[in-house]
C-alpha cells in the first residue's frame, strides 16, 4: 500500500528527530566539550612539548643536585608537571560530559606520542637520562614507552573527570583544586604504603609520585560524590 503524504511526513519527522537527538548527544554544545580533531591534535602537541620540558628539568635536577635541594626542586617540578598533564587537557576541551572527558584522554595520548617522538630523536641522544633514569625505564624503550602511553592517557582522563564534576557542581573547574585533591590522596596512599612495608616505598619524592596514580583516581571518585547532573 503506497504511503500517503501525511504518513510519509510523520516518518520523516521521526527520523529527523532521532538523528537530531543522536547528533546532540555527541557534538559539542556551546562552550563545553570541544572535541574537534584539529583542536585535539594541536593541544596534544602542546602538552607533549610541556612534558618534554618537565622531563628535561627533572633530569637536570637529578644530575646536578642532591639531598634536600634535589627533593624540594623535584617535588615542585613534579607537582607542576602532574597538574599540567592532568588538568590542561580537560580545560582545553572544557570537559563536562563523557565527550569532553574522552577528548581530554585523547589529548593525553597525542601528547604521549609527541613526547616519545622528541624523546627518541633528541632527549635520549643528547644524554638526558642518568643511570637512575635508565633503570626506571628498564634500559629499554620497549618497556618504558608503552607505560608512558598508558600513564599519558590515564592522567588526563582522571583529570577530565574531576574538572567535569567541578563544572557540574559549581561551574568553576580549577586545576589547582584538582591537583591539590590528588596530592592529598597521594600522600595518604604513600604513607600507608610506607607503613605497611610495600616494596620500594620509602620517604622520598618518587614514592609520592607513584602514589599520585591511585591518588588521582580516588580524587576523581571523591569529586563525584553528591553530584546530581541534570
Amino acid at each position: 500500500m503506497p504511503l500517503g503524504p501525511l504518513c510519509a511526513g510523520r516518518i520523516y519527522l521521526t527520523v529527523y528527530s532521532l538523528g537530531d537527538r543522536m547528533a546532540s548527544a555527541v557534538e559539542p554544545r556551546g562552550e563545553i566539550d570541544r572535541t574537534n580533531v584539529s583542536h585535539l591534535v594541536r593541544c596534544g602537541i602542546e602538552l607533549g612539548l610541556i612534558e618534554c620540558v618537565v622531563v628535561l628539568l627533572l633530569s637536570f635536577i637529578t644530575r646536578f643536585t642532591a639531598g634536600t635541594v634535589e627533593s624540594v626542586l623535584m617535588a615542585i617540578v613534579l607537582i607542576v608537571g602532574l597538574g599540567c598533564v592532568c588538568g590542561l587537557p580537560g580545560t582545553w576541551t572544557r570537559a563536562y560530559t563523557i565527550e569532553g572527558i574522552a577528548g581530554a584522554a585523547g589529548i593525553g595520548l597525542g601528547a604521549a606520542f609527541t613526547f616519545l617522538l622528541v624523546d627518541v630523536s633528541i632527549l635520549q641522544p643528547i644524554g638526558t637520562y642518568t643511570n637512575r633514569w635508565l633503570q626506571i625505564g628498564g634500559f629499554a624503550n620497549w618497556w618504558y614507552h608503552p607505560v608512558w602511553w598508558m600513564l599519558g592517557t590515564y592522567l588526563p582522563w582522571m583529570g577530565g573527570w574531576i574538572l567535569a564534576n567541578q563544572t557540574a557542581k559549581d561551574g568553576r573547574p580549577s586545576i589547582v583544586r584538582m591537583t591539590l585533591s590528588g596530592i592529598i590522596f597521594a600522600v595518604l596512599f604513600a604513607i600507608a604504603a610506607i607503613l605497611i612495608g610495600f616494596p620500594g616505598a620509602v620517604w622520598r619524592v618518587p614514592t609520592f609520585g607513584v602514589a599520585f596514580l591511585p591518588g588521582i583516581a580516588a580524587a576523581a571518585v571523591y569529586s563525584g560524590l553528591g553530584l546530581r547532573r541534570r
